[in-house]
């Protein structure tokens, strides 16, 4: 009965929607759509399924017609939407949305692209490529969180560095793709804040937490982050996490305390290769903040960054918002980095291996850039968004494997079993089976 009354409300408000087009019921909006002008239910209704703008070129004419203050409807310039999924590069995640109001259309056929690109693959060669391609992302997000507790280097450096580099090579991406930045004064301050909150800070905060804990725990750490998304998405969206959602989220918040219990309460974790310093003063009486604390703050970074993917997109293409927040982000970092006095980077320019440039170029070439490249083709352009889906766990398994073979680094019992329960919190609640919002087309994420 709740499908039959989801289906006759869509059928409702399309019908009403069809009706007001053919009577001129709307104003002409910025690069062509048609505003409608609607009250009450209607309101209501195109809310919650999200309908998508209408192009003039659904309807025979274009007539402007005055809302009950006797002036023209119109909308603030955003950009035009498209029906594919977009996605949006956010820490070492990637956030998608597919703009049709029906989820369950969107999902089957998301499925059905996902079948014809398996099906396409007749030889087992090709199998294989594509399955590493699949699962490229997640390795390149892991193992590039191993290279740059390898390199050593200053972490705001290495912050910037891992930034600047890939989100040039994304804004030349962007271009010859023909997608544009912002165009308003708005869509500016959106990117720039997006900058500065999933670019400067994650970055930031991720490189010092590498500096005083394992890749492996703190990959864990960062990869709970949907935990805050969907409780933030329930305060701020109205949001309904469904059952599976509060089973997730409790099991999340249970791993995360067993995963910094121990630097809570003081003392030090020492693993093979590294010790890491629970939040106590040094010395000399200032505070040192925990590796796991900094991974926290950086997990905290990315779950907000998520949540202004729906202000960003509206203002800008999604590899082109990815760019320009990743050098936005990136260039504070580089000044903090330039003007701290215990770093002579010259200096440590000139020393610098033939092996750590190489880690250099993984960290941003592959641990950005293609990452976010690989995702945003296999998503919009093969159809495997729903596979992607599923192997999110994959990132903290990678990094976890290469510090434990590269490094030497391991995990305590606690700090296994909270691991471990933290992952299934964050795979109940990418699992669930649904909500109030998600039935009335709420569109499906995507994270790494």
């Amino acid at each position: 009965d709740r499908k039959k009354s989801l289906i006759f409300r869509r059928v409702h408000v399309r019908t009403e929607v069809d009706t007001m087009l053919e009577r001129g019921q709307y104003s002409t909006g910025p690069r062509g759509t048609a505003a409608l002008v609607v009250h009450g239910r209607m309101r209501a209704a195109c809310r919650s399924f999200r309908l998508a703008p209408i192009q003039p070129s659904q309807v025979g004419r274009l007539q402007a017609t005055p809302d009950k203050g006797g002036t023209s409807r119109t909308q603030s310039p955003q950009r035009e939407e498209s029906s594919d999924p977009q996605c949006y590069g956010t820490g070492m995640e990637v956030e998608c949305t597919v703009p049709e109001y029906d989820r369950s259309a969107g999902s089957t056929a998301a499925a059905a692209a996902d079948a014809s690109t398996s099906t396409s693959s007749s030889t087992a060669l090709s199998q294989a490529v594509d399955a590493a391609l699949l699962i490229s992302p997640f390795f390149f997000w892991g193992t590039s969180m191993v290279a740059m507790k390898t390199l050593g280097m200053p972490p705001m450096f290495m912050a910037a560095w891992r930034c600047l580099p890939a989100g040039g090579l994304l804004l030349l991406w962007a271009s010859a793709k023909g997608e544009k930045g912002p165009s308003s004064a708005v869509g500016w301050l959106a990117v720039a804040l997006f900058g500065l909150v999933d670019g400067a800070c994650f970055q930031g905060f991720l490189a010092e937490g590498l500096q005083r804990t394992s890749a492996g725990l703190g990959s864990v750490i960062i990869d709970s982050q949907p935990l805050s998304v969907a409780l933030a998405s329930s305060i701020l969206f109205g949001e309904t996490l469904g059952l599976g959602g509060i089973v997730g989220l409790v099991l999340g918040v249970s791993g995360l305390v067993l995963l910094e219990g121990q630097s809570v309460g003081g003392g030090i974790i020492d693993s093979t290769a590294t010790a890491v310093t629970a939040a106590a003063p040094d010395v000399h009486g200032a505070l040192t903040i925990s590796g796991e604390a900094f991974m926290f703050l950086a997990a905290q970074s990315m779950a907000t960054g998520t949540l202004m993917v729906r202000w960003v997109g509206k203002y800008c293409d999604p590899v082109a918002a990815t760019g320009l927040h990743l050098i936005i982000g990136g260039l504070p970092l580089a000044a903090l980095a330039a003007s701290d006095p215990n770093i002579d980077l010259p200096d440590m320019l000139a020393h610098i291996s033939a092996t750590d440039t190489l880690l250099l170029l993984y960290v941003s070439l592959f641990g950005s850039a293609a990452s976010y490249g690989v995702f945003f083709y296999l998503a919009t352009v093969k159809g495997s968004l729903t596979r992607l889906s599923s192997l999110t766990f994959l990132t903290p398994m990678f990094a976890a494997a290469g510090g434990y073979f590269l490094l030497g680094e391991t995990l305590t019992p606690i700090q296994l079993a909270g691991a471990l329960v933290t992952l299934l919190g964050v795979t109940a609640l990418n699992v669930s089976p649904g909500s109030d919002d998600a039935a009335d087309g709420e569109a499906p994420k995507d994270g790494a």
